[in-house]
This record gives C-alpha cells, sequence and structure tokens, in this order.
C-alpha cells in the first residue's frame, strides 16, 4: 500500500491543506497516520491513490507500519461527539508541542464535512494518552490525568479503562457536556482477567474486546450502562485485540505489560475468522497452521 507523506508547518495549514485533498477526493478512511513533531509541524500520510480508498478497512490501517522514524507523537482516533466537542486518543506526549487540540479540533471539522463521526488511525507505540475540548476556543482537557484512556465513543456515551485497574468506566453524554469530562465516569464493568491494559478502539455489533493481564475479554454494550460479559479467553503473552474487520478478521497486537498498559506495541496482524466475536478468533488461534 503505497502513501503519500503530508507536512503542514501550523494546525491553518493542516486545515487548508486537507480541503484542498477533500476537493481532489480524500476521504477520512484516506487518512493513515497523523503525528506531530517536537516542533509543533503536523504530519500527516495519506493513501497515494484516492481511488483505493474504498477497499481500505480499519483493520488495514492498524497493520501499517508507521511511516516516520524519530521523535513523532501520534494520534490513535480523533471523533466528533453527538452533544458537541472533541474527543482523541493518542501518544500522552501530544500535548508537548502545543499544536495538538487545533490539530484535533481542525481534523473533526474536517471529517464532519466528510459526514464522518470519527477517523481511526494506525498503531505506533506510546504511553495512551486522552483529551477532549468543546471547540478550538476552549483548553482541551486530559482525561488521562484522572487515569481514563483508550476511550470508546458509543451510542449514548464514552467508555474507557482507568490505568491499573480492572474496571471499565461510562460517561453518558448528556453529563458530559453539563459537567467536567473529568467527573461523572461510573465504573460498569470489572474485569475477571485482572486491569485492563488496552480497549478495541471502537464498538463493532455492540460488542468491545478489553486486553486483560491475563487474557481478553469480550463485552456487549448495547444495553449500557449495564454491560455483560459475552466471552473471555485467557492468554499469558502479551497480545491484544485494537480492532475488528466487518467479515470475520481480528487486528491483533503484541506488546510488553506494564502497570500502564501494553508497551512497545507493534503493528496489529490481521487474523482471520470465521466470525467476529472473541469465540471466533479463539477458535481460530486454536486450530493448528497447515
Amino acid at each position: 500500500m503505497n502513501l503519500r507523506l503530508l507536512q503542514y508547518r501550523d494546525p491553518a495549514a493542516v486545515t487548508i491543506g486537507l480541503g484542498q485533498l477533500r476537493r481532489q477526493g480524500l476521504t477520512p478512511r484516506g487518512v493513515i497516520f497523523i503525528a506531530l513533531d517536537p516542533r509543533g509541524e503536523t504530519h500527516i500520510a495519506v493513501l497515494e491513490d484516492f481511488e483505493e480508498v474504498t477497499k481500505i478497512r480499519v483493520g488495514d490501517k492498524l497493520s501499517l507500519q508507521p511511516p516516520w522514524a524519530g521523535r513523532f507523537y501520534y494520534f490513535d482516533s480523533i471523533h466528533r461527539l453527538p452533544p458537541g466537542g472533541v474527543l482523541w486518543n493518542g501518544d500522552r506526549r501530544l500535548s508537548q508541542p502545543g499544536s495538538a487540540s487545533e490539530v484535533a479540533c481542525g481534523l473533526a471539522d474536517w471529517i464532519k464535512g466528510n459526514g464522518a463521526k470519527n477517523v481511526f488511525l494506525g498503531c505506533a507505540p506510546h504511553q495512551p494518552g486522552a483529551w477532549h475540548a468543546k471547540d478550538d476556543r476552549n483548553p482541551a482537557v486530559a482525561l488521562h490525568d484522572r487515569g481514563f484512556v483508550d476511550v470508546v465513543t458509543t451510542a449514548t456515551g464514552l467508555l474507557a479503562r482507568r490505568i491499573g485497574e480492572p474496571m471499565l468506566y461510562h460517561q453518558p453524554y448528556a453529563t458530559l457536556i453539563a459537567r467536567s469530562p473529568l467527573e461523572g465516569w461510573a465504573p460498569v464493568f470489572e474485569s475477571p482477567l485482572g486491569n485492563i491494559l488496552l480497549l478495541e478502539r471502537r464498538v463493532l455489533g455492540n460488542r468491545l474486546v478489553l486486553t486483560c493481564e491475563r487474557g481478553l475479554v469480550e463485552v456487549e454494550v448495547g444495553g449500557l450502562p449495564k454491560i455483560q460479559e459475552t466471552a473471555k479467553v485467557e492468554l499469558a503473552s502479551g497480545f491484544g485485540v485494537v480492532g475488528r474487520v466487518d467479515g470475520g478478521a481480528f487486528a491483533v497486537t503484541c506488546g510488553t505489560k506494564e502497570p500502564w498498559g501494553l508497551a512497545d506495541v507493534q503493528p496489529a496482524l490481521l487474523v482471520g475468522a470465521r466470525g467476529d466475536t472473541l469465540r471466533d478468533l479463539a477458535l481460530s488461534l486454536s486450530k493448528p497452521s497447515p
């Protein structure tokens, strides 16, 4: 898969540049990586051939090697929220260059122009961070200051893990804007396999896979705030699920288990399965290689 590497000096240039690319046919699906360098300049990797956009899936993005070497601070995902505001996940150091909030809000406006709600990006190793901003005129709030990371959007609110805990937390959209985004989080599920180290990046079919200290747990989130465990697989390694593809493939990664999560996360591999549930993945992994 060929990528075109773009560089923008400031957030205003990002907005102008992406606007030009949209007129050429670029959509959020074709944006593969977004990162900041220590100077605050924005680097974006997009598909070279915009006509190939319809063929790429979230899992394909997660399996690609980051294109830049050196000190780059990667975004994992950027979301426009139903009640307003922007949420983004990524490298905790994104705040250091000072332009992350403007870039994230600018990207949120850009994906809105494409009729999309979010953009998911490739995997890169970093300590997790998560931020929420009402808009580009208000300072971003670092959710990880309270330990909340890997934030996932659902139909009714946000889900997040809290560093060093086995609990999954929920924040309804109804309270997100009325209160500080640091408040109102309530535990809704406790992992039976130890502390939660990583969350799958999106809910698919009302299911979400949690990567935990001793394996994987799949939960049903369609009835939030009630959550039901649907499957679990005990594993000793630093194996994690970062995404799924419609039709039965899992994007799986490996990393080193640390108290705060998985360190040195690798680009994902797509593992085929007959279905897209955790039981299907477990059956696929248990089959001997031909």
